[in-house]
């Protein structure tokens, strides 16, 4: 009987031991007034046009602008010499989303890494809520999925998987190999609405 109730209890003990709790959020309620959409082709809108790019069909959904700077061939690596022109934005919210460019041009996942780190540390020492968006979408980026999920997790950046998932290998939503059409796009955006909301 003894032996049963030690076991229970070491079980118990290990599990509230190795559960990983729910990441706190940094920067919520924060006075910024933009939500900023920072990325590469696929922020842009490549394949269907900015009118049509996520971040316009986010701003509808949320009824508040939100501001694009995606540029097209920009990498996770490169983009930080862009934080400036973020920081001008006075942004509640920035919305990160880098990843393809660097798989596709044999950047090393540790110079990444690094630079992804950098933007969130500069995004969230100005005051903001970061946000990291995972592009996901075929199986080569897996391990960005990763490192990206474990970065949001130990800085309190919010989360958002795989929005290429289910779209990448379905040409109905897109442009070309790699990028969304605007029916593809319209699925980025709800992705990205749908994590994003309870933080707005």
């Amino acid at each position: 009987m003894k032996k049963a109730f030690f076991i229970c209890l070491l079980a118990g003990s290990a599990y509230w031991f190795f559960m990983t709790p729910e990441t706190e959020i940094k920067n919520l309620h924060n006075p910024g007034l933009t939500v900023v959409a920072f990325g590469d082709s696929l922020t842009a809108g490549y394949g269907a046009g900015r009118d049509n790019s996520y971040p316009s069909v986010l701003a509808k959904k949320i009824s508040r602008p939100v501001v694009n700077l995606g540029l097209s061939g920009d990498t996770g690596a490169a983009a930080p010499v862009r934080l400036d022109n973020v920081m001008e934005q006075n942004p509640y919210m920035v919305l990160i989303e880098f990843g393809g460019n660097d798989f596709m041009r044999g950047v090393g996942v540790d110079e990444t890494e690094k630079s992804i780190r950098q933007i969130v540390a500069a995004v969230q020492q100005y005051g903001a809520i970061a946000v990291i968006v995972d592009t996901g979408g075929y199986s080569q980026m897996a391990r960005y999925t990763k490192l990206y999920k474990q970065i949001a997790r130990e800085t309190g950046a919010v989360f958002v998987p795989g929005i290429l998932d289910g779209i990448f290998h379905q040409n109905k939503y897109k442009a070309d190999q790699i990028h969304p059409n605007t029916a593809g796009y319209e699925i980025v955006a709800e992705r990205v609405h749908k994590v994003i909301k309870p933080y707005l």
